[in-house]
């Protein structure tokens, strides 16, 4: 085995590390009779030989050894081999003349002439794949199709083979891996999508097992997504139901592995926790690929997802969750039932259903109202008398991260995501919760949306503050507390935000001066004591703690004698696009009272910064109103970068009729199905909330353009 090892001069080739000569050890530890030991080599190999997708040289060195493995039935383990091969030679270039048009002194050539070369060699290798479909390990059997599909040059062969294998094969989710590289076959050959759709749609109407007809359904949707039937929601749904009534349980596993402090090995714990006690897992998978398909048909991917809400099977309502999360994320449309029965599962027994739900919540902030009686019996059912259960940090016994307590998505995540929803009986759970010990800074950050009866949370936040020590983690500590004096005006804390102004340690100074600044903004007539302070801070260096202090100033004093020159320093030329961002956002905040810096501002206008641009007109029609020059410069912003619309949005609304040119702009937007900062693979948990903020921009902005209302 692996003949040929050591003629290799493995110090000579490279990983995302350095030189390769500790590969042969992990190409040897995937052939070791030891399970922790072999899955220790596989965490090696896809953390320094094929790091985050890469090929290297020595990547190509390893092809022909891990090619032997897998042909090898004496070698465990070899479906996590396949796998790693699928990997290394499923990277496919964008087109095929892209490495033609690449030069060799190019710094992208050689990444895509590995990738080229990883293909080829295990394309030359992949008949390999061809006995592996019947192979005694079903784990092996799992892994092959997508290898075929992906690798094997022959794809009318594989197509014939995957079909004929899908008659004997009885491991459930083996079958549906065929099913799977069928489709996938067919999205990579144009030439055999035709006859591919057609069987996947003779197999969705004639397979006997509902799982394989629902494989085949979704399977067909993906390959053929415009002609994807009406009644997809109620077949779909019959056939949920079909599978959970005749779904068996799995047999008791096998012996557990070894636990390994690996990241393949934590993946592989949570693959298993999640699918701990399900009868068939395997269905999420099969709804994400249709949810894929249906794309932008919101209405029948919503009804999918109530189906599942209502279902007795709390395995389905948890895939709901988390296949919601995806839709709610980037498509708009009406939520309210399904942020409803989400919160229904809030009261759930299964603790990884009340999980997904309370993750779920806690990004929806105002779309998350519909839920508010649940997350309120929620937490009054977690307070219940003598339980010892708080609102705790991850970083305290019982705490957020601790297993059994208050975890990150009990309790304390339910409180964030009432608060976020600006539900006024947040307020006393919050007292309590700061009371009680350390609070997440995200429920800190959520009290600006509390109202009137945060007040009474001031106290409590002023003694907090006080507690905080003026070390090198101040800013972590004390910027959380700062915002939140600032939301509920608690001004009565005056002595203990200059104790951190004043106090602040050279490590991140400027971020705790400018926090504790824009608190005694917030404070006003209330912050007279801090004047001093406010003027030698104008002075910084910093244009985020001079603006802040100037600001801070002009809401103590109302005097712009000293204001309006501080400010204008960060306007003149050379100065950086952040710096005069701050000194315009902080004009805009005085208003008209500053229409003297009117001049200052209109050069940035002309900026070929995005940002200045967006910031000086706002600031320009805030401080003058002067809609001509100002309308013109937003408008453009606005097409030329979607995220700076919120910030467009909010001046239009400001201007009422005076924007009536940009109303086919807005209408235009409130029309768009797709959020506007939606971005496929990633998201921030304020994505949502940023959007329906813009959305409710732009009706008050239409509402004002066609009432004429100022």
């Amino acid at each position: 085995m692996l003949t040929g090892i050591e003629e290799v001069d493995w110090a000579s080739l490279g990983h995302a590390y350095g030189p390769a000569d500790d590969v042969p050890e992990l190409l040897r530890g995937l052939a070791s009779a030891d399970p922790a030991e072999r899955e220790t080599a596989l965490d090696g190999m896809y953390g320094a030989v094929h790091h985050q997708g890469d090929v290297y040289d020595s990547t190509l060195a390893c092809i022909p050894f891990l090619l032997e493995l897998v042909a090898d039935p004496a070698v465990q383990d070899r479906g996590c081999i396949v796998e790693l091969l699928t990997s290394i030679g499923g990277i496919e270039l964008d087109d095929d003349d892209e490495l033609d048009e690449l030069g060799a002194d190019d710094e992208e050539f050689i990444p895509a002439a590995n990738y080229a070369m990883a293909a080829a060699a295990i394309a030359a290798g992949a008949d390999v794949f061809l006995g592996l479909v019947s192979d005694r390990d079903p784990e092996v059997r799992l892994t092959a199709p997508c290898a075929l599909a992906s690798l094997h040059p022959e794809p009318a062969r594989v197509l014939t083979l995957l079909r004929e294998r899908l008659t004997v094969e009885r491991d459930t989710e083996v079958r549906l891996a065929l099913v799977a590289a069928v489709g996938r076959i067919a999205l990579r050959h144009a030439s055999l999508r035709t006859e591919t759709v057609d069987w996947l749609g003779w197999l969705a109407r004639a397979a006997q097992d509902p799982g394989l007809r629902l494989a085949a359904l979704a399977q067909r949707a993906r390959c053929a997504p415009g002609d994807i039937p009406d009644d997809v929601v109620p077949r779909v749904t019959g056939l949920l139901e079909e599978i959970r009534t005749t779904a068996h349980r799995p047999e008791p596993a096998t012996p557990e592995r070894p636990a390994t402090s690996t990241l393949i090995g934590q993946f592989r714990e949570l693959l298993e926790e999640h699918a701990a006690g399900r009868p068939a897992p395997w269905t999420e998978e099969l709804l994400r690929t249709l949810h894929t398909a249906l794309d932008d048909r919101v209405d029948d991917r919503i009804a999918l997802i109530l189906a599942q809400l209502r279902s007795p099977d709390w395995g389905q309502r948890s895939d709901a969750i988390w296949l919601c999360g995806g839709l709610i994320r980037i498509w708009r449309g009406r939520y309210e039932e399904v942020v409803r029965l989400v919160g229904a599962q809030l009261q759930d027994p299964e603790p990884r259903l009340r999980e997904a739900a309370a993750s779920f919540l806690e990004r929806l902030f105002e779309l998350g109202a519909p839920a508010a009686d649940a997350l309120v019996a929620r937490l009054g059912a977690g307070a219940g008398a003598g339980s010892g259960r708080g609102f705790g940090d991850s970083r305290r016994p019982g705490g957020a991260g601790a297993r059994g307590g208050v975890g990150r998505s009990g309790r304390d995540g339910a409180l964030l995501a009432l608060a976020r929803a600006g539900d006024a009986r947040a307020v006393p759970l919050l007292a309590r919760a700061l009371e009680e010990g350390e609070v997440r800074r995200e429920l800190l950050y959520a009290t600006d949306g509390l109202g009137p009866s945060a007040a009474m949370l001031a106290p409590l936040l002023r003694r907090r503050l006080s507690e905080v020590e003026l070390d090198e983690r101040l800013h972590d500590r004390a910027a959380p507390l700062l915002f939140a004096l600032g939301a509920v005006r608690g001004g009565q804390a005056l002595p203990e935000v200059l104790r951190v102004l004043r106090g602040a340690p050279p490590n991140r100074r400027d971020g705790v001066r400018e926090a504790a600044l824009r608190t005694l903004a917030a404070f006003g007539p209330a912050a007279r004591e801090a004047v001093p302070d406010m003027r030698r801070l104008m002075a910084s260096e910093s244009a985020a703690v001079a603006t802040a202090a100037a600001r801070a100033l002009w809401a103590a004093e109302g005097d712009l004698a000293e204001v309006l020159p501080a400010l204008e320093r960060w306007l003149r030329p050379g100065v950086s696009g952040a710096d005069r961002c701050a000194a315009a956002q902080a004009l805009g905040e005085i208003g008209p009272a500053a229409g003297a810096a009117a001049p200052a501002l209109r050069p940035g206008l002309a900026s070929r910064d995005l940002w200045v641009r967006v910031r000086s007109a706002a600031a320009l029609w805030r401080v003058s109103g002067d809609t001509a020059a100002a309308l013109p410069v937003l408008l453009g912003a606005w097409e030329e970068n979607r995220h700076a619309r919120v910030d467009v949005a909010e001046c239009l609304a400001e201007m009422g009729p005076a924007a009536a040119s940009a109303q086919l702009v807005v209408l235009t937007e409130l029309t768009r199905r797709r959020r506007h900062n939606a971005r496929e693979g990633a998201s921030g948990s304020h994505d949502v909330h940023l959007d329906e903020k813009l959305l409710t921009l732009c009706r008050a902005a239409l509402a004002r353009m066609e009432l004429g209302v100022f």
